[in-house]
């Protein structure tokens, strides 16, 4: 097959506008710890339905300052999905606990409620935290793991790093549980090139995690205690406050974009997302399922169609993990058969038609 049109996987712009806000960062001179970070802390706090937000250098130091800022250190055990970009997983490590896996749902593929309270029934001694991955920009079931938590008087924390703009029970993911943490990736639903926010409605929390991402600090010459240097630079705030602008519609196309995919493929015998009534799916990653994924995903690289799988190794498969004791028979599945196709908001009409196209034309 020859390509006669290209579909690129990812597609991220910065327009005028962040070039603008840049450029008013460098010319005022104040390049780090200035008042555009503190600006684009509190609208994204506004987005989210929160009352606090704290920028970090990127997604997993927000995940990192999160646990930090709840107390979770040695000793502790925090239940998450093995079914995640490794990030997840190592950011409890980086606090000093210890990951306890749980299955995922063959449907949604984020954490399974009743595979979550088994792997806790099987472990010595419950967990001290919870932390849900919306993978895909599909909420996890919230309601249940929130439940769980509760029951062992531990915080849940939501890993939303492929979820800005998407919505739990008509709640901002981020804004359920006790603390959200988000990634401004390239890839993203919204950039800042490198970049991190965590968000939250406790105030003790706050004052910990931005104390913590700012070398302990507890004013100018005061450092109560062990921390990093995490802080967001000035301009890559600046383009998240233009980013933020920008993602109501960003999230629409993609949405709209997915919803043309569904119609386009119902005819063939791939599995397409999930999205529940009570859920928005915010769609970072429009994530198929097919047996032979391997020559489809050869098939639409032949017609010009790029593809992604996320994850093809899940998290207690890695080296690094190889010391946690962990079977996951539905991740472990899934990882054979994911694929995800272009869902981005540069997609035109042409674009979509020409994924669907592709699919279809594929030779089981």
């Amino acid at each position: 097959m020859t390509a006669s049109h290209k579909v690129p996987m990812a597609d991220p712009r910065l327009g005028e506008e962040e070039k603008a806000a840049v450029e008013a960062v460098l010319d005022s001179g104040m390049l780090a710890a200035g008042e555009v970070a503190t600006e684009f802390e509190a609208e994204f706090a506004e987005y989210c339905d929160a009352s606090h937000g704290i920028a970090t250098t990127n997604g997993t130091t927000a995940l990192h300052a999160a646990l930090e800022g709840l107390g979770i250190g040695p000793g502790d055990t925090v239940l998450t999905t093995p079914f995640t970009f490794v990030a997840s997983a190592n950011a409890v490590r980086l606090a000093g606990a210890e990951v306890l896996f749980a299955d995922v749902d063959p449907s949604t593929y984020n954490l399974d409620p009743a595979a979550a309270e088994e792997a806790i029934a099987a472990h010595d001694g419950g967990v001290d935290a919870v932390l849900a991955v919306h993978l895909y920009g599909l909420p996890a079931p919230l309601d249940d793991l929130a439940e769980i938590a509760d029951a062992h008087d531990a915080p849940l924390v939501e890993d939303c790093a492929q979820a800005h703009g998407a919505r739990h029970r008509s709640r901002p993911v981020g804004s359920v549980g006790d603390v959200g943490c988000f990634s401004f990736y390239p890839t993203k639903n919204m950039t800042t090139g490198e970049g991190g926010m965590i968000v939250t409605d406790d105030a003790d929390v706050a004052e910990h995690v931005q104390s913590y991402i700012d070398h302990g600090r507890a004013g100018s010459h005061e450092h109560v205690r062990v921390g990093h240097n995490f802080r967001l630079p000035e301009a890559a705030a600046a383009i998240g406050r233009v980013q933020l602008d920008r993602l109501p519609d960003y999230v629409e196309r993609r949405r709209e974009h997915a919803r043309r995919l569904n119609e386009g493929l119902a005819g063939t015998d791939l599995v397409t997302p999930t999205e529940a009534s009570h859920l928005r799916h915010a769609y970072n990653q429009y994530t198929v399922r097919c047996e032979k994924r391997d020559r489809l995903r050869q098939h639409l690289a032949d017609a010009g169609i790029d593809t992604a799988i996320y994850y093809p190794t899940p998290v207690h498969e890695q080296p690094a993990y190889d010391d946690v004791d962990a079977t996951a028979p539905v991740a472990e599945r899934a990882a054979g058969e994911v694929l995800s196709l272009p869902v981005h908001p540069q997609l035109s009409p042409r674009d979509v038609d020409a994924i669907v196209d592709a699919v279809v034309a594929f030779e089981r």
